[in-house]
């Protein structure tokens, strides 16, 4: 099985699925306690949320679970938001902070997983952008998540629907925020936040380079905006979808359809 699947379009645009993934290999997988293997923070069904709203984008998704490694950390395992609750490179706990491992990986175990996952999901983005930079002069990569709205352990509150991450405005031309950004406002019947709890994970952050022709953003979308609910069997709402995929579609046709910048 492959660990990255990579779909090419010649649009600037490529959109990245680091956590739809489920595979586990068997090994790591019984390693897991109970509560690890309902997988609960897979990004479910955002692939098929996002599925056809466009044409000619480039999708790199992964195909292994964040449990496995988490592709939107920073390999280092340095924590993107210090003094905030939040996941590792390997996760030890799930986003409500319980333990997943009844055997916890050790720091070699990390380190071939990262050399076995994390950089081949990362080579095939890098190939990706710079290919698609090389066509137009520039590439955008819009980076796709989802997430509970309501996880007391990671934030207050219920989380808006929308949430754009730039790294405060650091990994994209302003002209890409403000285009998508405003967008979400328009749709006022939706809640959205700019750099609010989520900035952008390591992804943003790494690629976001504005002068070279390389621009990034990260969307985290609630769950609860195209799930029947919540909770453990975590099933696509199409007539919520529905609803959402109008504003999908403007914001990645806009992305699409940019100017060089």
């Amino acid at each position: 099985m492959k660990n990255v699947t990579v779909k090419q379009g010649n649009s600037p645009l490529l959109l990245g699925f680091p956590h739809i993934g489920t595979f586990l290999p068997e090994d790591l997988k019984s390693h897991l306690n109970e509560r690890g293997k309902t997988l609960s923070d897979t990004d479910w069904h955002i692939d098929k949320l996002y599925d056809g709203l466009v044409d000619n984008v480039t999708t790199v998704s992964a195909k292994f679970h964040r449990y496995v490694i988490d592709p939107n950390r920073d390999p280092s395992g340095q924590s993107l938001y210090p003094g905030q609750n939040t996941t590792d490179l390997v996760p030890l706990t799930d986003f409500d902070g319980t333990d997943i491992w009844s055997r916890k990986p050790s720091s070699e175990q990390i380190q071939e997983r990262v050399q076995k996952f994390h950089s081949t999901y990362h080579n095939a983005v890098e190939h990706e952008l710079e290919r698609v930079k090389k066509i137009h002069g520039f590439a955008i990569l819009y980076d796709c998540h989802s997430i509970r709205s309501v996880i007391p352990n990671l934030f207050e509150g219920i989380l808006p629907t929308f949430n754009i991450g730039t790294n405060k405005g650091k990994s994209c031309n302003p002209k890409i925020e403000k285009k998508v950004y405003d967008i979400c406002l328009k749709y006022n019947n939706f809640s959205s936040v700019l750099n609010g709890r989520f900035t952008g994970g390591w992804t943003t952050r790494n690629y976001g380079n504005p002068a070279n022709g390389i621009h990034t953003i990260q969307m985290e979308l609630a769950q609860s905006s195209y799930l029947v609910n919540e909770n453990i069997d975590w099933k696509y709402s199409k007539d919520k979808a529905d609803l959402i995929r109008p504003v999908l579609k403007e914001i990645l046709t806009s992305l699409v359809f940019s100017e060089p910048l």
